[in-house]
Formats: structure tokens, C-alpha cells, sequence
């Protein structure tokens, strides 16, 4: 059975997360978008956790909202933060951080079997840190200890990066401190199969580095409201019935049929930059400078392209033969947003996009299946704007130090230079 998969996304008990980010709701939006299965995010929250044992019901460590209200289906999962420095595990478990220790915060994705071991790990993990307090809690812990405490209550877990390029909370973020998920995770690496990719790459970023083609990449949205989620997604066609083993079978076995993903420039650390002094700067420019911004003098926030270009021994362009497939996609509202020039959350955007999925079926239908003549049938102008974004024929300003990229669908601007081209400090600055 093939069908897309959302597997890193929040609750409204994470800090900065959408109070309509509530099981009913996630289902019914999912149903919408095409999205056949997604993670419930925080299980660690008790509240959260409640509401999940209360809402949902169901078999072999898949989920549903109960009364078949939705035909969404649900695996248990969560984010959590692991903070630590070079210092004993002792004092870390303390909250005691070495002053000559590289302090090192890192986003881990966590899937559990089955409520009965999400509440067990939560239990666990309220040891290293306050649970209750958000939805993503912050453990005084270090990232193998975070796996060896997981797997030790349940073998059947799963562990593994978040966003694993962000500049501060990535694996192999420019702040890690970190060059390999084998430094992060030491001897549980063995425990660790897949990599979340973030928004700001994409596969043929991560091809470039040949220590992670052990590792399955998947496309997950880390959706803090309802409209963002799928906004990058996996693609699984699992032959057998749908479980909780069937689905981590796929991915440690790397049985994923494609990704979604964003366009990686699209992503708000893609370039290196200075939100304060709005300066923007690709890898080489960056380095011309010596990694300092040329306006206030202070450290740039290195992004994921950048470090992509540290660690890769392969060229760009490199292309394996065993890895899944891709495509780059933009959301519907977005889309509709861009062609009209009008704002997503109007009526007018809103009901463009209910006119869509009234004729295609699913927001992803639209974005993937449905024949473009036809689409611009229903609404002028998002047909040619899909078969744009489809064939890659856009034009993306990059996004940098938080700032999310601009993209042009109908490709009215010139677009942002790429690779190693120089340019001038009026152009790396932004108006």
C-alpha cells in the first residue's frame, strides 16, 4: 500500500505551536491534504499524552481518532532536545556544564510502539528534565544517553536526528560542535537508521555526503500550525498491511518510494547570513569574510549549504543509483497566495483552495496527480504556477540566519545567483 507520511510534527503544548494543533483537527487536515499518516508529536507532555489515550484507539501501533471519525491514521512520536557538554555524565545529569566543554543542544525524532511505552519513556525522561513544560522538553542528557535510555525500556523504539543540518539544534549544524551522527550518538549509533532532513536541504545535498548513505533521509514537516504540515513529506508503498513494524521495516530498510520536499533554498538557513544586518551570503562569500559579518563585524550564522559543502567528499550533481526518488513542491496556499497576490489566510485564497480540493480530491492530488490543463480549468493561473514548480522552473531568493526563502512561481524577478559566483556588497546585502 503506498501513502504519505508526516512524521515529525507538534502539538499546542510546544512552545511557539498553533492551540489548534489538537488530534481532531490534525486528522481532519491531514484527510485533506492526502496525508495518510502522521506522528502525533509530543508524546512526552503528559496532557498531550492524555488527550492521545482519550482520543485515540487502535492495533499493531497504529492509531486512529476513536468512532472512525477519520480515516487519518497515527504513529506515537515526539521531539526532544538533549543538552550536554564534554563533561561527565554525572554532572550533566546535574545540570553542571564543563566552562572548557563545547555545550551541545540537539533535536532528536522519537516513535514509540505503543502508548504504554510512550508513557514509560516519558517517565524516563522527566529524570533529565521537566516534561510538563513544552512539548519538546529540554533533557540534561546527552544524545547516546538519550538513545540507550530509550531503547533500554523498549527495543522497538526509534531514534534519530531532527532537522539535521539547523545551524544550532542539528546533528551536523554549523554549533554542534559535531562533523558525524556516529560523534553524536558514540557506540548507539548502532541503534540509529534514518536522518530527518530539515527544510533546508533537500537528497541531493545529502548524496554528498557518503556517511549518511547508511542512513534513510526522510522529509518531515516540524509543523507548528495545521497549515504546515506535509509541507515536506515521506512516500512509503509498503507491500504488506500498514504497522508500526511494517513502517520502521521500511525505513531501516530504505523501502521509501520518494520524498516531498521543499525547494532547499526555500528554507530559512539554507545561506549564511545576518538577520540583524540583512546580509545574506553564499558558502564562498561567507569564507571570504572569514565567516563575519561585513556590516557589524560579528559571526554569521553558517547555514546548511555551507556545512553540506564542508563535509561532502562527493561533487554537487552526484547522483546514487539505490536511493529513493524526489520532488521539490510548494503548498497549495502558498501557490494560490503567489498567483493571486493575495494573502493566505483570505477568504478569497481559502476558497480558491476549497474549489481545488472539491475537484481533485486531496491537496496532495493537486500538487502531484492532477493534469495541470485541468487544474488551470478550475483556477486560472495555479495550473501553470504547479507545472512550474513541478519542473523545477522557479526562481528562489534564499532563505538565511531565520529568515525563510522567497520564492517566484511565475518567475516575474531574476533569480538569486548560485554556486560560487561573487557579488558585490550592494547585491549580498537586502533592501
Amino acid at each position: 500500500m503506498e501513502f504519505i507520511a508526516d512524521l515529525h510534527l507538534h502539538s499546542k503544548y510546544a512552545g511557539a505551536c498553533s492551540e489548534r494543533l489538537v488530534l481532531s483537527a490534525m486528522a481532519q487536515t491531514a484527510q485533506v491534504k492526502g496525508i495518510g499518516l502522521i506522528a502525533t508529536g509530543d508524546f512526552t507532555h503528559p496532557l498531550w499524552l492524555n488527550e492521545i489515550k482519550s482520543t485515540l484507539e487502535g492495533e499493531d501501533g497504529i492509531y486512529k481518532i476513536k468512532g472512525g471519525k477519520s480515516d487519518t491514521k497515527f504513529v506515537i512520536g515526539a521531539e526532544v532536545c538533549t543538552i550536554y557538554s564534554d563533561s561527565s555524565s554525572q554532572s550533566q545529569k546535574m545540570g553542571m556544564f564543563s566552562t572548557d566543554g563545547h555545550v551541545k543542544k540537539i533535536h532528536h525524532v522519537m516513535l514509540a510502539p505503543d502508548l504504554e511505552t510512550a508513557e514509560q519513556v516519558s517517565e524516563q525522561l522527566a529524570r533529565y528534565g521537566d516534561v510538563a513544560m513544552d512539548g519538546r522538553p529540554i533533557l540534561k542528557m546527552s544524545a547516546s544517553e538519550l538513545v540507550e535510555a530509550v531503547m533500554s525500556i523498549n527495543s522497538r523504539n526509534v531514534v534519530f536526528p531532527a532537522h539535521l543540518w539547523t545551524p544550532w539544534f542539528g546533528v551536523l549544524g554549523a554549533f554542534s560542535g559535531l562533523n558525524s551522527i556516529e560523534e553524536a550518538y558514540k557506540d548507539q549509533t548502532k541503534h540509529i537508521f534514518a536522518v530527518d532532513m530539515g527544510l533546508s536541504s533537500d537528497p541531493p545535498m545529502n548524496w554528498r555526503v557518503s556517511k549518511l548513505d547508511r542512513y534513510a533521509l526522510l522529509g518531515t514537516s516540524d509543523a507548528h500550525s495545521l497549515q504546515k504540515m506535509g509541507r515536506k513529506a515521506t512516500i512509503f508503498d509498503i507491500g504488506s498491511k500498514l504497522s508500526y513494524d511494517s513502517l520502521v521495516a521500511a525505513i531501516k530498510d530504505q523501502k521509501i518510494k520518494k520524498t516531498v520536499d521543499f525547494y532547499p533554498e526555500e528554507g530559512k538557513y539554507h545561506y549564511d547570513g545576518h538577520r540583524k544586518c540583512k546580509v545574506s551570503l553564499t558558502p564562498p562569500q561567507a569564507k571570504k569574510y572569514n565567516n563575519i559579518c561585513p556590516v557589524c563585524r560579528k559571526k554569521l550564522t553558517i547555514g546548511v549549504l555551507h556545512r553540506v559543502e564542508e563535509l561532502a567528499d562527493r561533487a554537487e550533481g552526484y547522483k546514487p543509483s539505490d536511493r529513493p526518488g524526489f520532488v521539490h513542491m510548494v503548498p497549495l496556499l502558498e501557490i494560490i497566495s503567489h498567483v493571486t497576490k493575495k494573502g493566505i489566510g483570505t477568504e478569497y485564497v481559502n476558497n480558491a483552495y476549497n474549489i481545488l480540493i472539491k475537484r481533485f480530491g486531496t491537496e496532495f492530488n493537486v500538487l502531484l496527480h492532477a493534469d495541470a490543463v485541468e487544474i488551470e480549468e478550475t483556477f486560472s493561473s495555479v495550473g501553470n504556477a504547479i507545472k512550474n514548480v513541478r519542473s523545477g522552473h522557479v526562481n528562489v531568493i534564499p532563505g538565511y540566519d531565520g529568515v525563510f526563502g522567497q520564492i517566484d512561481i511565475l518567475r516575474e524577478k531574476s533569480p538569486a545567483p548560485r554556486g560560487s559566483g561573487q557579488r558585490s556588497m550592494s547585491d549580498y546585502i537586502e533592501k
